[in-house]
């Protein structure tokens, strides 16, 4: 019912397979067989979709060995179109791809645009020389950072005359290249495959755009006023209304008339995310720039960016080869994750996003003007003014959407009802944001500030654009839900939001409100995540109010969930039907779970429960048909790899995706290397076994050739006969 409200009454018929088998399949599963289209992967752990009986399920799980591959499916196969040190433009292909957007231009081609969100220091580093060429001082800098142990270099403390803080800064540059946004021209060829066509519009967008080349980004809304001033209470440039650089580039959207929408989401890593009541930046030593063995904290302010002017949506129209992007202030300073484009003719434009952190919120922008032609490209201009809203979630169903405006009353949720019992508040008068843990403090503080007028200062456009530009605390202190790190938002046909909520536990950002989140069976809080379906009140992209439902898919299959966790990116395909990716952490992934008890007798968290789910995984939900409501593994990704942006063609034929930093804990894959690993399993119906894994350590992938480098890549999934995915 959750899921079937939107979706078309087609039932699935049995398509034909053929092709290599990449993966052996499921066996004495008939019923299965014939009604999905595909034949399941088979994961590590049992899942009732697949009607194995719990009895036999020891036997054919007690043995498991992962591969160092993207295993999909027998009949498909996949291509990959580009990773990591590939040529676009004048630049490169960048690191860790996340959202992909395929914006056709004709049958079979258009153009692809590409997320490269951060850094994975450590398989950088390592492999840098491998991929790029040895052209840095990569050694120089990795030793002094072993010498400098677990706290780092602070480079911002160095003396300029001292030769290795140049050193420091060059290898700053080139991360900062490896991240942003990518264009590339594609077209499928006779053979069916996805190659590359080397178009004069393919070009990067990095994290140093506009540093050296002029290639600045442009913005719009009410946050230019901040940006334009020539004195406040904290850090500024004198670039006004330009900005140098995007990155952390996670998540995104296209919207319905060519454009691709970029999610700056942990910008927080890079440049200070507080800010002063006036919306200026806090100064570049709360977020010095610091080298260590796993980390490059602090790349911004390496350079002296701006903190206020990252975290937020990026607008690029890939078909422009002289478009190097736009923010559009008016849609919020988050770490954003994804975004969901709303266009009806002669109603609102409304923009859905989210903000992937604990406790972060959903969020919708209605633009002042109406959507005259949905596939407009004039339709970006609507996004220069109008409104930012952030949802309230009432335990009952319903939910209204709050103004982020200067005459909306602060009336924070108390920390007792949050997860981790903490909220995060604008600091005031001194400026960022402080933690709270009392219901008390929390009463003081609607008692003292009554309005948001009264938490930020500057005339009316330079107060609603330090509003837009701390949006999270002020959302937080409106009493805007806390949610469980929203992960993407995806609108449906009939403009039903689809929002993947990742992980329920608490940290040190907040964490999610327990009359909301809670698991399959009353659990707060609740690691393994939801999907949510929310329903505009007459279907109207302005309305106030809205439904919401809930359904707990992450989880163990014995203790009510679909046998994943974590879900993320969403894409909904021609039928209707759900595809999910998965995002455990990498620390999570094959993590040995020898007993279900730790060495103080206490039951395993489920955080770290995460290490029985294997690595992270693509799946399939039917929102129709004799399979609805049921979740199937459609594949998983290489090892210590999360998979992203799933984008699937109009004609239905190609998956697109990006593997992110395969390698990332292990870095190369040496000799074949693994380790057997126990894991303390469940069937189905709650019985346990032991379960003996191979797991190999770090990674090859894409080449797959013995000790090669890993590199984050972008791949085509698509039936080896040509015919649609399902």
């Amino acid at each position: 019912m959750f899921l079937g409200a939107t979706a078309g009454a087609t039932a699935f018929g049995s398509l034909g397979r053929s092709g290599t088998e990449i993966v052996t399949p499921f066996q004495g599963t008939p019923a299965i067989a014939g009604t999905l289209p595909f034949e399941p992967v088979k994961g590590p752990m049992p899942v009732p979709a697949v009607n194995i009986p719990p009895s036999e399920q020891p036997s054919l799980f007690g043995q498991y060995v992962v591969k160092d591959d993207l295993v999909l499916p027998n009949g498909y196969t996949y291509d990959v179109i580009g990773a990591w040190g590939d040529a676009i433009g004048d630049s490169r292909f960048g690191y860790n791809n996340d959202y992909l957007s395929f914006v056709e231009t004709a049958p079979n081609e258009g153009f692809l645009t590409i997320n490269f969100e951060y850094i994975s220091a450590g398989t950088w580093l390592q492999t840098y020389p491998d991929v790029i060429g040895d052209t840095l001082p990569l050694e120089t800098v990795k030793a002094a950072a072993e010498a400098a142990g677990e706290e780092g270099i602070n480079v911002s403390e160095m003396l300029d005359s001292d030769p290795l803080k140049a050193q420091m800064l060059a290898v700053c540059k080139e991360a900062l290249v490896d991240l942003g946004v990518g264009v590339i021209s594609i077209r499928r060829n006779a053979d069916g495959q996805w190659v590359r066509t080397f178009s004069n519009a393919d070009r990067r967008i990095t994290g140093a755009s506009g540093l050296e080349d002029g290639r600045y980004l442009e913005s719009t809304g009410p946050a230019v006023a901040v940006f334009r001033k020539q004195s406040g209470q904290g850090y500024l440039d004198t670039l006004g209304s330009q900005i140098i650089g995007t990155f952390n580039n996670c998540a995104g959207g296209t919207t319905p008339w060519g454009t691709v929408m970029s999610a700056e989401e942990n910008f927080q890593n890079f440049v200070p995310e507080p800010v002063y009541a006036d919306g200026t930046s806090l100064p570049i030593s709360e977020k010095p720039f610091v080298v260590s063995t796993e980390d490059l904290d602090g790349l911004g302010s390496a350079f002296g960016y701006t903190g206020n002017k990252y975290g937020w949506m990026v607008e690029v129209d890939p078909a422009n080869p002289d478009d190097y992007g736009v923010k559009h202030t008016w849609l919020g300073r988050f770490r954003h994750e994804a975004v969901a484009v709303r266009a009806v003719e002669n109603k609102k434009l409304a923009v859905y996003s989210g903000c992937d952190r604990r406790g972060g919120h959903v969020y919708k922008f209605i633009s002042d003007g109406t959507v005259t032609d949905p596939q407009s490209k004039a339709n970006s201009q609507l996004m220069e003014a109008g409104m930012l809203y952030a949802a309230k979630f009432n335990p009952d169903g319903s939910g209204v959407w709050m103004p982020l405006t200067a005459d909306t009353a602060v009336n924070p949720d108390m920390p007792s009802k949050i997860a981790g019992g903490m909220i995060t508040l604008p600091k005031r008068p001194k400026g960022g944001m402080m933690k709270i843990e009392s219901d008390a403090e929390v009463t003081a503080f609607a008692q003292q500030y009554r309005t948001l007028d009264d938490l930020y200062e500057g005339n009316a456009e330079e107060k609603q654009g330090a509003i837009l530009i701390d949006a999270h605390f002020a959302a937080n202190a409106v009493g805007a839900t806390t949610t469980a790190r929203p992960e993407d938002t995806d609108v449906a046909a009939d403009g039903t939001l689809f929002i993947a909520f990742t992980s329920g536990g608490p940290g040190g950002d907040g964490g999610p409100n327990n009359e909301i989140f809670k698991g399959p069976n009353g659990e707060t809080p609740y690691e393994h995540g939801w999907i949510m379906k929310l329903q505009e009140s007459d279907s109207d992209p302005a309305a106030m109010s809205f439904q919401w439902e809930m359904l707990a898919l992450g989880g163990e299959p014995a203790e009510g969930g679909f046998g994943f966790s974590n879900p993320d990116n969403l894409e909904i395909d021609g039928q209707g039907h759900l595809w999910m990716v998965t995002d455990m952490s990498t620390s999570k992934h094959n993590r040995e779970v020898a007993s279900r008890i730790d060495e103080e007798g206490n039951p395993v968290s489920q955080s770290n429960l995460r290490g029985l789910f294997g690595n992270n995984s693509v799946w399939f939900i039917p929102t129709s048909g004799p399979n609805a409501g049921e979740a199937f593994m459609f594949g998983y990704g290489p090892m210590e790899c999360e998979m992203c942006g799933p984008f699937i063609t109009n004609d239905q034929t190609t998956l697109f995706l990006a593997a992110q930093h395969p390698g990332e804990t292990h870095g190369i894959r040496t000799n074949g290397a693994f380790e057997t690993r126990k894991f303390a399993m469940q069937t189905t119906d709650g019985t346990p076994f032991m379960q003996e894994r191979n797991v190999p350590l770090g990674s090859n992938w894409p080449s797959k050739t013995v000790n090669a480098a890993p590199r984050p890549a972008v791949v085509a999934v698509r039936k080896i006969d040509g015919g649609t995915l399902v």
